[in-house]
């Protein structure tokens, strides 16, 4: 085993693209109008990290994780390059953006060619480590730590530098352990490993007792299992209803060794190899769009963002279209648009009343149209907060009409007055308008209708105050708000109403007609009125938004929401934290198409479904979920700067549905142990709402003295998980994943 030849596994060994990473270049990076320097950037050896050059004096250089980008764009497709060049460059130009809030890195390159050369070059080095499955990525990691140890670079590992390597990879092992191992592996006494010695000891170290004891049950034939024991296992553990012919087309799959590929066998290897790739927690049938997307818009829980404008706070923090971008990205599919006068005739957004930086609108609509389906092809809502002069609002509508064109919405579909809306696969492609409108919808059919007015009653939170800003004098809440009828005429199935009661709405509102609800009212309408707030949203549209008092852009919980049958429940998809979690565990089945079609029982009209007074019905499927957290491999360390700070993981699983499915239960913690944890701990829970339970796994390293840190965790709808022997993948914060990073987990759901 080769510790300093090129690393192997990532499988494009003399790749033109990636000669030209490895190689490396200069590069002008940009970061101001009189900011703009030259930067030497190339692919370090281990295929997974960039080296960039620095001028500051004590940091020479710095380097970023492949893993860390999100994506690379050609030309002048950032706020920074579009604002500090000129577009007579635009093909020189790209940028890498970032998860989380690291901020873009806006480059210049020498030509339109080699511009070219390196957005192909880092995308398909990119998708070539996505595609990595999860033992190449497990050995790349591994490899690369050893690489690290070996200080030397000699090729050979001494005992100090089997002890560094250990550390690096989370493991702590007292000194007369260390040295059993190492004496183990130097087979010819030479005081160090090398070659086949360091193949011996990585074999020692990334071997799996609780596979082999899963392997060993079902291994009936000479230690081996048969293509029958293979079956047997999937039926009996995996709850898959395969045939015989299934199991021998995963050996000829998964299977290493040739002999007992020819014997139809499966060894331990072909075994692993095998749960690793196929045994997922998520449904494989889950991962895209499986569900009936012609049912009407509001019979689905739609993903929603708040104040989608803003990359921080609510105060003082930057507004940028990037934010909108993100959140595309992610699938949202309702985003929000606060809107005021700006300068020189053209309008702004931003959060109005605060220091938070304004954005042109028209630089939001065309950033929205460039990235509204690259993530999904199912509509996208433009929720319209509109505080412009009539002179404005013209110009607003202009924008939308010119800029979005033949994809925006301006005309219900068909040829007459619809009585209920249209379902995602008939609106793929378009945008749907959310905003006051001057007259009944009627009027797009029949002329003779329109309303001669040129107002319309303002009580609701599109011009209205949000809970906890500051008064001023020329925002006293107005009961009338002049519209532009050119913006009023673009509001077809979202025009927005104020609420009063479900009576009231029963009685006077059209299915077209939707209320906003501030988070603190609709959590009690969702308590105290669940089952006529459930009927409400059988034919209507809620939108659900944080109460103003937020400034940090927290979060509520949308679980309870949901029970109750909102489909837009918007938060601030700008913040990480456990209810955005939630939030793209809800939408992470169905495609990630942001649209997740809700549970029978909340869309018949005749339901009788109470979240929290439980009765007999069909949503009540008792179900008990037994769960045995297994063990978790190579979790990451939490304080990298401290090479002697190894993690002591526990495991915590979470349920959140209906009040009485709610639940929370926590293994032991191990000391000292990032790589290769065991727990073993079962764990059974009641499910009543099977169809509203999400499941969240978190791992956190356990201190005794102050809070714990987060490690990884993962969520997922309960009806998408998958019964058995399961692997699932680890997430940040931020929901990036984890590449080397699992969970190993027992699942058994029965009818209770």
């Amino acid at each position: 085993m080769e510790l300093n030849g090129k690393p192997k596994s990532i499988g494009l060994d003399e790749d033109p693209d990636l000669q030209f990473l490895l190689r490396g270049g200069d590069l002008i990076k940009v970061k101001s109008n009189s900011w703009k320097k030259t930067r030497f950037l190339k692919l370090n050896e281990d295929c997974k990290t960039i080296y960039q050059s620095s001028s500051k004096a004590f940091k020479r250089e710095s380097s970023f994780e492949l893993a860390e980008i999100d994506s690379v764009r050609l030309g002048r497709q950032s706020e920074g390059l579009q604002k500090y060049t000129y577009s007579s460059i635009e093909n020189r130009c790209f940028s890498i953006i970032f998860k989380g809030r690291r901020e873009n890195l806006d480059l210049i390159a020498s030509s339109d060619d080699e511009a070219n050369c390196w957005v192909n070059s880092l995308e398909k080095v990119i998708n070539r480590l996505h595609k990595l499955n999860r033992q190449q990525n497990s050995e790349h990691w591994i490899y690369e730590c050893m690489r690290k140890a070996d200080k030397n670079a000699d090729n050979k590992m001494s005992l100090k530098e089997l002890k560094h390597f250990l550390r690096q990879i989370n493991i702590e092992v007292n000194d007369s352990y260390a040295e059993t191992l190492f004496r183990k592996c130097d087979t010819s006494n030479s005081g160090t490993l090398e070659g086949s010695e360091i193949k011996l000891f990585y074999n020692l170290l990334t071997q799996r007792d609780e596979i082999d004891v899963i392997y060993d049950k079902y291994a009936t034939s000479n230690g081996q299992m048969s293509r029958n024991d293979l079956l047997n296992f999937i039926q009996l553990e995996q709850r898959e209803p395969v045939s015989l012919g299934y199991a021998e087309e995963l050996i000829k799959k998964y299977e290493v060794d040739e002999t007992a590929k020819q014997d139809k066998h499966m060894s331990k290897d072909g075994f692993l190899m095998y749960l690793n790739q196929e045994g997922t927690l998520l449904n494989p049938a889950h991962i895209d769009v499986y569900q009936d997307m012609q049912q009407p818009l509001n019979h689905y829980f739609i993903s929603s963002s708040h104040n989608t404008y803003l990359m921080e706070d609510q105060l003082k923090g930057p507004s940028s279209t990037e934010a909108y971008i993100k959140a595309l990205m992610k699938s949202c599919r309702c985003v929000e648009l606060d809107i005021w006068d700006g300068a020189n005739g053209e309008p702004v957004i931003y959060h109005g009343h605060t220091l938070t930086s304004k954005v042109p609108f028209k630089d939001v609509i065309k950033a929205i149209k460039d990235y509204a389906f690259k993530a999904s092809p199912y509509p996208v809502i433009l929720s319209l907060e509109n505080h412009c002069s009539l002179e404005q609002q013209k110009i607003v509508a202009m924008h939308l009409t010119t800029i979005l064109g033949s994809a925006l919405l301006t005309q219900p579909l068909g040829q007459k007055m619809p009585t209920t809306f249209p379902g995602p696969e008939d609106l793929k492609g378009r945008f749907l308008i959310k905003g006051k409108r001057l007259n009944k919808l009627d009027a797009a059919f029949n002329n003779n209708t329109a309303e001669d007015v040129e107002s319309v009653s303002e009580e609701d939170e599109a011009a209205d105050l949000k809970e906890g800003e500051p008064t001023h004098k020329d925002s006293k809440k107005s009961k009338k708000i002049k519209l532009a009828k050119e913006l009023s005429d673009l509001v077809v199935y979202c025009k927005s109403v104020h609420f009063t009661s479900f009576e009231q709405s029963r009685k006077k509102q059209a299915f077209y007609e939707m209320a906003s609800f501030k988070e603190g009212k609709a959590m009690n309408l969702a308590e105290q009125s669940a089952n006529a707030f459930i009927r409400h949203n059988i034919d209507k549209l809620s939108r659900i938004y944080p109460a103003g008092s937020r400034t940090d852009s927290s979060n509520y919980n949308p679980v309870p929401l949901w029970n109750a049958g909102c489909q837009i429940v918007a938060l601030n998809f700008q913040t990480p934290c456990k209810e955005m979690d939630l939030n793209q565990a809800r939408f992470l089945p169905n495609g990630k198409s942001g649209y997740i079609l809700k549970p029978e029982f909340l869309r018949d009209p005749a339901s009788q479904f109470d979240p929290i007074n439980l009765r007999k019905g069909p949503w009540l499927q008792k179900k008990v979920l037994h769960i045995m957290v297994i063990s978790a491999q190579q979790l990451p360390k939490i304080n990298k700067n401290k090479e002697k700070s190894i993690v002591d993981p526990h495991v915590r699983v979470e349920i959140y549905g209906v009040p009485q499915d709610n639940a929370s239960k926590q293994t032991h913690h191990i000391d000292n142990n990032g790589f290769n944890p065991m727990w073993n701990t079962n764990f059974q829970f009641t499910v009543n709402v099977p169809e509203l339970a999400l499941v969240r796994f978190v791992v956190e390293d356990y201190d005794a003295a102050s809070k714990n840190d987060l490690i990884g965790l993962y969520t997922i709808p309960l009806t998408s998980m998958q019964n058995g022997y399961r692997h699932m993948p680890l997430l940040t914060k931020r929901g990036i994943i984890i590449p080397s990073a699992g969970l190993f987990v027992h699942v058994m759901l029965l009818d209770a």
